[in-house]
């Protein structure tokens, strides 16, 4: 039997795989994506309830139904797709071979990473030993189990301001936490956020270590700017200081920079390895944005078509 190997392979279906995939199947490739969910990133904001309001032709669309449309766009062209965690890439001579967590096997003549990113850790004592006793990465599916509480949030990004809009409804008081003395969410969200009083926003505020006993209990702070300390009582820590890229099974054929970024030729997105490319969150891109994810994942597709043709 004739070992069956596709001309792409896409690794994630967020954004950035859905369009490569529906870019390679309109250029007829065999295409196979594998992916654990589709949504990527969108998929953890999508219980939030949360509205997309920065993609052009949706003035205001929730996250659950944005992704479906693009979901049911891709399949609309059926490609294959297989529900797995990858946990390594090899190349031989001219084929990839991907190995799954289920120690499947899947080849390609090219790949596409689109993994997104996994939200990153502070890194001070008492995250893991609290980690889904007080200290999450993201918000509950139950948000109003925080009605009434003071909540502390690490980040302030969109993700963190975001956060507090929504807690705002429910919360007590809630801390914004940023270890720099400018925040980076959008003008529109500060805005919203500075008309809220019982948001109180701390800049150039380091969160040093979380305490308690079996659950959350308080966290100690450290004003950068005033060399103060001080102890915020809380039984909620929400860590929102960005994401890592989920890159590590890609070791040996990438070049990355500190951040675990895949470094990436930003004509094709193609990696050091030919017929590897990266596209979405996992790349040194400075923009990690819904569109320009959408937009890396076209070229990348179109890309593998030239890369195919000259290496047929």
């Amino acid at each position: 039997m004739k070992e069956k190997i596709y001309d792409l392979i896409i690794i994630g279906a967020g954004p950035a795989g859905i369009t490569a995939g529906i870019f390679a199947k309109r250029e007829n490739l065999k295409t196979l994506i594998i992916a654990k969910n589709f949504g990527g990133q969108i998929k953890r904001i999508e219980r939030k309830g949360i509205f997309i309001e920065n993609y052009p032709g949706f003035k205001k669309i929730s996250a659950r139904k944005f992704i479906q449309k693009f979901e049911s766009h891709l399949k609309s062209y059926q490609p294959e797709i297989k529900k797995e965690t990858v946990n390594k890439i090899k190349k031989e001579k001219e084929v990839f071979s991907i190995l799954t967590k289920k120690k499947k096997i899947f080849k390609g003549k090219a790949v596409i990473i689109a993994t997104g990113a996994d939200p990153r850790p502070l890194e001070v004592p008492g995250e893991k030993k609290f980690l889904g006793k007080g200290v999450d990465y993201d918000l509950p599916q139950k948000i109003n189990s925080l009605k009434g509480k003071k909540i502390v949030i690490v980040g302030g990004g969109n993700s963190g301001f975001g956060n507090a809009l929504i807690l705002s409804k429910i919360a007590k008081e809630i801390y914004l936490l940023e270890a720099e003395k400018e925040f980076k969410a959008s003008q529109i969200l500060q805005e919203k956020v500075k008309k809220i009083q019982k948001i109180k926003l701390l800049p150039s505020t380091i969160l040093e270590k979380i305490q308690g006993q079996n659950y959350v209990k308080a966290v100690l702070c450290q004003n950068k700017k005033e060399k103060k300390k001080f102890i915020i009582p809380t039984e909620k820590v929400i860590v929102a200081i960005g994401s890592q890229p989920a890159t590590a099974f890609a070791k040996g054929l990438v070049d990355f920079n500190e951040k675990d970024e895949i470094k990436v030729d930003f004509e094709t997105y193609q990696t050091k390895t030919p017929g590897l490319f990266a596209v979405g969150d996992v790349n040194v891109g400075p923009y990690k944005q819904i569109i320009t994810a959408c937009g890396e994942g076209a070229k990348a597709a179109l890309a593998v078509v030239n890369y195919l043709r000259k290496n047929s």
